[in-house]
């Protein structure tokens, strides 16, 4: 019978309101119900308690509330939070609160597995089941603003797009979700405080510059050398680094937004001086910082942290041309909820 009720959540305001004047009730109950859903985020119609018993029974009837559930919660010795959360068809994704001196953080999903192939990224190596609807990203962030409340005693500060799967592939729920993130309908976010993580997808950069989004972006490059980026990362031999300057130069012409760039230094791979200087170019495309990321193993050999002194090689020429960098120790190692590490592993 369930399977007939429809997801309330995918209702705008304006289709609640419709719907209850159908039943022969006021415009109003469906503003009562729509907050409920958002911000108030109630799992159930029983925890709408301003609304009669009677239609709260009739909601009942005719929708579901398909919200997620913490399947299994695991805390890092370092105050990292990971999440396996159980969505309403039983898959599961992963996501993570990274709290710091300052501010806490969510790293959300927006796919079950991942549509892309990097060969460095455990989430790569399941594949792309389907799409998170926008209420299921919403709720990973309702659930670690719930924990970070608990835990550090301070509500959510900033969310980033850096679980399971590519935003960008999934770039109408993506969006519905920061909306509702961002209204002061849902929890009232900032959206300077939200930062979309892609692997480089040209066509939707460009349509989000279109979009007039406010949120920031940060793409995984990992090389400025088109035949190493394709060797980690398959999918750039459709999406070439050319194809993408382009895409990041229209984004920073429409927006005015320094771009950052996610970067690992694997020995062997991307750490000659060939690698640091076309970098360097790359980054003079557009106004944009570098976030050089410790390499967190995924069970195999052919991936290895590069040395320090490859490390400061980079940083010393990103900064000799003064380019921002920041090096981002990861924090969650030590229950696989690092950088790359989200792969549904209990």
């Amino acid at each position: 019978m369930a399977a007939s009720k429809k997801d309330i959540r995918a209702l705008t305001k304006e289709d609640l309101r419709v719907f209850f004047v159908e039943q022969g009730d006021k415009a109003f109950r469906g503003n009562q119900v729509y907050e409920w859903l958002w911000q108030k985020s109630a799992h159930t119609f029983e925890d709408m308690t301003n609304v009669s018993k009677e239609t709260r029974q009739m909601l009942e009837d005719n929708f579901v509330i398909n919200h997620i559930e913490v399947d299994t919660m695991q805390r890092s010795k370092d105050g990292t939070v990971k999440n396996a959360v159980r969505l309403h068809d039983g898959l599961v994704v992963e996501s993570v609160l990274i709290p710091t001196a300052t501010r806490t953080t969510a790293c959300v999903s927006s796919q079950v597995g991942c549509s892309l192939d990097c060969k460095f990224c455990a989430t790569a190596r399941l594949k792309r089941m389907r799409n998170l609807n926008p209420d299921e990203i919403y709720d990973q962030v309702v659930a670690i603003d719930k924990e970070s409340r608990l835990y550090h005693n301070r509500p959510l500060s900033n969310i980033v797009f850096m679980g399971m799967g590519e935003p960008l592939m999934n770039y109408n729920n993506v969006m519905k979700a920061i909306d509702k993130i961002t209204s002061s309908e849902g929890l009232g976010m900032s959206a300077k405080r939200i930062t979309v993580s892609t692997s480089g997808v040209p066509k939707m950069i460009k349509k989000m510059a279109d979009d007039d989004v406010k949120f920031n972006l940060a793409v995984s490059l990992h090389s400025a050398i088109d035949e190493v980026r394709t060797s980690i990362m398959p999918f750039n031999e459709t999406f070439p680094l050319i194809d993408l300057k382009e895409a990041l130069e229209y984004w920073y012409a429409k927006t005015k937004r320094k771009i950052s760039y996610e970067y690992v230094v694997w020995k062997g791979i991307n750490d000659t001086q060939k690698d640091v200087d076309a970098l360097v170019e790359f980054c003079k495309h557009v106004p944009s910082k570098v976030n050089i990321i410790e390499y967190n193993p995924i069970d195999d050999g052919d991936f290895k942290q590069a040395t320090n002194e490859a490390l400061e090689n980079y940083i010393h020429a990103l900064e000799k041309n003064r380019i921002v960098v920041n090096v981002r120790r990861s924090r969650g190692k030590d229950i696989d909820a690092a950088c790359g590490q989200l792969a549904n592993k209990k």
